[in-house]
C-alpha cells in the first residue's frame, strides 16, 4: 500500500495497468456518482455503460452469458472507480472497503458470486492488499434500463 511519499502511486498503476477510467457516467435519476463522508466515498450504483450506452442488457442465464456478465461488472467496477476519481482523486484511496454487485438473474441462475468476481478481481489488480474487501452479490429481477449487473463501492480515502 503506497504511504505519504508515494503520491500518484494509483494513477501510475492504473497507467502501468493499461487501464484507463472511463467518463463519469451521468446519473440517470434524482442522485450524483458518489458522496464523501468523513473518511469515506460511497458511489451510486453503477450500471456497465461504455460510450454513453449499455454494453449489454438483459438476464445473466439467459441473454447474457455469466463470463460476459463478469466482464460486465468489471465495466461497472471502473465506473465507480471513476466517480470516485471525479469526487476525490483515485491517489487518495487508502483501500477499498465494500462492494456491493446486482446481477439480474434468469430464473434458477445462482452464480451470482462469480458475475460479481469481474468487479472485485479488477479491483484487486489494481489496488492489491488495499483491494481486498467485503462483498455482497445479489440476485434480483429487474436492473435499470434492463442492465445485466449493478455495482457500488464503499471506499476509503485519505483526509
Amino acid at each position: 500500500m503506497p504511504d505519504s511519499e508515494s503520491a500518484g502511486y494509483w494513477s501510475r498503476k492504473l497507467e502501468q495497468l493499461g487501464i484507463a477510467l472511463p467518463t463519469v457516467v451521468p446519473p440517470v435519476a434524482n442522485y450524483v456518482p458518489a458522496v464523501r463522508t468523513g473518511a469515506y466515498v460511497y458511489t451510486s450504483g453503477q450500471l456497465p455503460m461504455v460510450d454513453g450506452a449499455l454494453a449489454a442488457t438483459g438476464k445473466v442465464g439467459a441473454e447474457v452469458d455469466p463470463g460476459q456478465a463478469a466482464g460486465l461488472a468489471r465495466t461497472c467496477a471502473l465506473n465507480a472507480l471513476a466517480a470516485v476519481d471525479a469526487l476525490v482523486g483515485v491517489d487518495a484511496v487508502v483501500r477499498i472497503v465494500k462492494v456491493v454487485g446486482f446481477v439480474a438473474s434468469a430464473p434458477g441462475f445462482n452464480a451470482q458470486p462469480a458475475v460479481v468476481n469481474g468487479a472485485s478481481d479488477v479491483l484487486g489488480e489494481i489496488f492489491g492488499d488495499a483491494g481486498v474487501h467485503a462483498r455482497s452479490a445479489v440476485g434480483v429481477s429487474e436492473l435499470p434500463l434492463d442492465a445485466p449487473v449493478e455495482v457500488e463501492l464503499i471506499v476509503e480515502v485519505e483526509g
